[in-house]
């Protein structure tokens, strides 16, 4: 038990850095009165969002947890609720950090650049600990917990059963929280977000974040509950499932229970002495040669670079010179795991994986690049964008299509040739391993993405608070990078998601053959119910897509009447002489987010039930089971597809806009800005609430399908 225990040290680790770098946070200087005034503001917002967004989830979680304990027992009730409850307390977390170090880094700002953003990527660093500390506290306690206190044993099959259910149990909890939290914030930021650009920028023609603008606090507001809370619960999410999904997936593959204890481990100490790694790595993030990019990818690579020896000495230590062997399938349930020997198992060596993990860090350095491509403003997407604006907002939206379009190439070659090389060195383990490598710097990453919505805040803070140019001059610059690391952020999640997605697709046809022997399915392309599958999989993502799009545009448009209302019932409002009903702007896009977030957000939980159910009504059982797994292959392809093209368009599309801020192409107020705005209209609900959401849909609807069987199983007796 020394590595779950090293593990649990880590994690613990994780949470005091957090707790210790929070505190330097708070000790900061917090501006002025007015400065302190709207920070309060924001902040009053935001937790009253998460508290009634946080209930509503609550009933939703507690009638899915009541449904898993009835069909997989008490135990894997438990791993869900955990899940769930870790997964908000992350999101809050964030939320809360943010709401804090917005005014300290505004304040910061006033003396120097390297003071903003020592100070915003140090509130980044605290969210993204927290993320990867209670992530693998979760995963590690849990196992521990199964083994010590509950006494079961990976040697016995029934044993080894529970605890693959408790994991995906764990990870489904992450899950379902996660997408709701994900997609009701991203719903509240953009909603915000959009009808305060289009009545304050295009209309009347006052700056961005413009005191006078009722829609104001509630964009900055959004900032909080969608890019940190959001967030934060996303990528805790993506943690729990990459790393709970490779254990339980070689507890279902590997019959030797003393290898598959050091297997299982394994995942647990790689996260734990990168979590080391990534705190080293946020010291380094120093402004040099006057880059702001640059300043933070020399934390970004320290912690790549020192990773690499650390996972080699993790897995020496772990699994030395060990060769083993996945079966085909394994017996488990009354029986004693055997190896199935033939064709399908796959040999493999402790080396194998490490080289897999390599792999998985080099798809991150591919995927980081590669979006930076695409979002930065100094790269051919952005300025393409930006130049279409000066012939009209149409040409505008056209050329970010194409970008959008164009986006998803580049990643998808690169994880192609990363889901091949993982596979050729140890099957469908070996891109288990990869995921998790990629995960493992789930705190450093984090702490990039949290950055962007501070410095939004802070430029926000700024302006209400007329503070002199330069400091928004200063804050401008930090929020442009911002929108970079957000996007990058999101390119990791989705990357890492769809190896996740391909090893939960392995899980499930392994567990077919675990619970259902006697049967044969046919996953052959001959067979109409696989395609049947693929097609409706394949369209899931768009469908989701298309709520969140719906979602968001209703919600403005609500802003945007609103905010019309305001300035029309009180010209002292533009006169500067009133001061907007803030209040009630906010509360107008906190009703409309929580009530569009629900439909959408049940869609890839009901689906696969729904699909299997209706198939196996009109066909037999291995009808259904093909159907229900062409349908998460569908996800997954698809998925990718839409969420890469999603969130690199929308951050082309808004820093776009920004390039033209700083000067280019006529710069504020130009034709040519007002063409960027619309753009950006269009792509902040692509990239901040559709296109992230799709990164916890692909998974949660493959863990369905898994606690699917586990439960027809149960049902029926099998396995």
């Amino acid at each position: 038990m020394t590595t779950v225990y090293i593990a649990i040290v880590c994690g613990l680790i994780a949470v005091v850095y957090g707790i210790i770098t929070s505190q330097q946070v708070l000790r900061a200087p917090a501006g002025d009165a007015k400065m302190q005034d709207i920070a309060a503001a924001i902040a009053e917002g935001a937790k009253a969002y998460l508290g009634r967004q946080y209930r509503t989830i609550a009933i939703v979680g507690v009638v899915v947890a009541i449904i898993v304990g009835l069909f997989l027992g008490p135990i894997s009730a438990a791993g869900f609720a955990i899940g769930a409850i870790l997964s908000g307390i992350t999101g809050f977390i964030g939320m809360n950090v943010s709401v804090k170090a917005n005014v300290r880094t505004a304040e910061a700002a006033r003396t120097s650049l390297q003071g903003g953003l020592t100070m915003a990527f140090r509130s980044g660093a605290v969210t993204g600990m927290l993320v990867a500390g209670l992530g693998l506290l979760a995963i590690s306690g849990m196992f521990w917990a199964l083994l010590t206190l509950g006494h079961y044993d990976l040697a016995v099959g029934a044993d080894r059963r529970v605890i693959v259910d408790t994991l995906v149990a764990l990870a489904f909890g992450a899950s379902l929280i996660s997408i709701f939290a994900r997609l009701g914030g991203g719903i509240f930021t953009k909603a915000a977000d959009v009808g305060a650009d289009l009545v304050g920028k295009v209309e009347a023609g006052i700056p961005e974040d413009d005191p006078r603008n009722p829609a104001t606090i509630a964009d900055n507001v959004g900032d909080n509950v969608g890019d940190c809370a959001g967030m934060a619960a996303d990528l805790f999410e993506t943690y729990v499932v990459t790393i709970g999904v490779t254990m339980a997936s070689m507890a279902l593959l590997l019959p030797n229970a003393d290898d598959l204890f050091a297997l299982m481990t394994l995942p647990l100490i790689v996260g734990g002495v990168c979590i080391i790694t990534s705190i080293i790595g946020t010291y380094f993030v120093r402004l040099g040669g006057g880059s702001i990019m640059g300043a933070l990818y020399k934390g970004f690579w320290t912690t790549v670079i020192l990773s690499i020896p650390a996972i080699y000495f993790a897995t020496q230590y772990v699994l030395g010179d060990m060769h083993a062997v996945l079966g085909g399938s394994v017996a488990l349930g009354n029986l004693t795991p055997d190896a199935v020997a033939g064709s399908t198992a796959t040999s493999f060596t402790g080396m194998g994986l490490f080289w897999c993990m390599m792999i998985g860090l080099a798809l991150t350095g591919a995927l980081v690049w590669i979006t930076e491509y695409y979002t930065g403003t100094n790269y051919r997407p952005v300025k393409s964008i930006a130049k279409a604006s000066v012939t009209g907002h149409g040409t505008n939206v056209i050329q970010g299509l194409a970008i959008s379009l164009e986006s998803p190439a580049l990643p998808t070659i690169v994880i192609s040739i990363a889901v091949i090389a993982t596979y050729q060195l140890a099957g469908i383990i070996g891109i288990a391993f990869g995921a998790t490598s990629m995960l493992a710097l789930a705190g450093m990453v984090v702490a990039l993405d949290a950055y962007g919505p501070v410095t939004d805040n802070a430029g926000g803070i700024a302006e209400m608070a007329g503070l002199p140019d330069d400091v928004r001059q200063r804050t401008d610059a930090l929020d442009a990078v911002g929108n970079t690391t957000k996007a990058v952020t999101k390119g990791y999640a989705i990357g890492s998601a769809a190896l996740a997605a391909l090893v939960l697709f392995g899980a499930y046809t392994t567990d077919l053959g675990i619970y259902f022997p006697n049967i044969t399915v046919n996953f052959s392309l001959s067979n109409p119910y696989v395609i049947v599958g693929l097609l409706l999989g394949a369209l899931l993502p768009f469908s989701f897509g298309a709520f969140g799009m719906t979602a968001v545009g209703r919600a403005a448009g609500a802003v945007v009447e609103d905010v019309r209302a305001q300035f029309r019932d009180d010209p002292g409002i533009m006169a500067g002489t009133s001061r907007p009903n803030y209040a009630r702007t906010v509360d107008l896009v906190t009703k409309a987010a929580i009530k569009e977030m629900i439909v959408p957000s049940l869609l890839p939980v009901l689906t696969p039930i729904v699909v299997f159910f209706v198939i196996l009504a009109v066909s037999d059982q291995a009808s259904a089971f093909a159907c229900l797994g062409a349908l998460l292959l569908g996800v997954i392809v698809s998925g990718l597809f839409v969420a890469i093209s999603m969130t690199s368009g929308g951050g082309a599309w808004d820093n776009a806009k920004k390039y033209i801020e700083d000067g280019n192409y006529g710069g504020k107020g130009s034709e040519a800005h007002k063409a960027a705005v619309t753009g950006d209209t269009v792509g902040d609900p692509y990239k901040d609430t559709a296109g992230p959401a799709v990164n916890p849909m692909i998974k949660i609807t493959n863990i369905v399908a898994l606690l699917l069987l586990a439960a027809l199983a149960a049902h029926t007796g099998a396995g």
